[in-house]
């Protein structure tokens, strides 16, 4: 009996349920429109499966899983759990996950999955606001002194299952040790209190929503017209602003308003599609908006404020100032000598 179990134990047993979660998951592939019941029987089988099988076979399972248009809940909660390294290609591709399962990964799970939910094609607007609050409260939850922490914990946080080859442990090891240096770049913005906005100009909760579903359908038209009026400033400044095609104006901007990190990094990538493109595991926009300084961003777009009001005129007023320029001119005015009618008293 005991060696039966030693055998249980082996590299070809391991092979062995690697064949059967793939099997299994080749199997519910399968099935075009799965039943109640035939979901059920899914859940009960791939958990187990997925604990007991190698992490190639848990990438592959789960990257095949990412195409499939039904999943059980259970399953996609499951799944979006797991180290980023697994779970990252399921939360940025699957359309399977609802909201609710989405906003409590995001919740429960970190940074890394949060990032992993935000590079998403679409978000809901209910998945964007619990994001937008979780960055809210992210300096409650995470000191500056545990950011700067020695990268000799990484290895303490890093897997250590019998089942991973050195060359994978290695590739999660660097990963996690990217991701503390990133980390620590963002210190200095787990650090500041955003929240106090006294005396500056910020935007009200219509007004970015308003920001975010004009960005969400790439209506630029009606998106310069709501960031005028969230400056307070001409049409021509919004636009002004938003023809730098390499979205430094507009993050800038954005970023004085006092929009929320992850909806600024949501309309700068809908309006400018190379921000889109992803760069050391976020995206650029993400980039350009971390460089950011908001004191700085405060000082320009005041500049840039004063500078419109100095010269954009509205047309109703150009034309009463020209009016008013005009009228002493005409006072003044002495009509031809041979105009002047001289009436005599007879």
């Amino acid at each position: 009996m005991r060696d039966r179990f030693r055998d249980l134990e082996g590299p070809l047993a391991i092979r062995k349920k690697d064949v059967v979660l793939m099997a299994t998951v080749s199997s519910f592939e399968g099935l075009a429109h799965p039943t109640r019941s035939e979901l059920r029987q899914f859940a009960e089988l791939f958990m187990p499966l997925f604990q007991a099988s190698s992490d190639e076979a848990r990438r592959q399972a789960v990257a095949a899983l990412s195409q499939s248009k039904t999943i059980p809940p259970a399953v996609a909660l499951f799944i979006g759990s797991q180290p980023i390294a697994i779970a990252a290609p399921f939360l940025t591709a699957s359309q399977a996950i609802d909201d609710d399962i989405l906003i409590i990964i995001a919740r429960s799970q970190g940074t890394a999955h949060a990032r992993a939910i935000v590079s998403r094609d679409s978000l809901s607007p209910k998945v964007i606001d619990a994001l937008v609050a979780l960055r809210h409260s992210e300096p409650r939850q995470t000191a500056p002194a545990a950011v700067a922490e020695e990268p000799a914990e990484a290895l303490a946080l890093a897997p250590t299952g019998a089942s991973m080859e050195a060359a994978d442990f290695v590739e999660r090891l660097a990963s996690e040790e990217a991701m503390r240096e990133r980390i620590k770049g963002l210190a200095r913005h787990l650090g500041r209190n955003d929240g106090n906005r006294l005396g500056l100009r910020t935007l009200s909760d219509i007004q970015e929503a308003l920001l975010v579903r004009f960005a969400r359908a790439r209506e630029a038209e009606s998106f310069a017209t709501a960031l005028a009026d969230a400056l307070s400033a001409s049409r021509w400044l919004a636009e002004r602003i938003m023809l730098d095609l390499s979205g430094q104006q507009l993050a800038t901007t954005l970023t004085s308003l006092g929009m929320g990190f992850l909806d600024a990094v949501f309309v700068l990538e809908r309006l400018y599609r190379h921000l889109a493109e992803p760069q050391h595991n976020v995206t650029r926009a993400w980039m350009v908006l971390d460089a950011l300084d908001p004191e700085e961003c405060h000082q320009r777009v005041e500049a840039w404020r004063r500078a419109d009001s100095y010269t954009y005129k509205p047309e109703d007023q150009a034309r009463t100032e020209q009016a008013a320029a005009s009228a002493p001119n005409a006072v003044r005015q002495v009509p031809p000598a041979r105009d002047i009618r001289i009436v005599g008293r007879r």
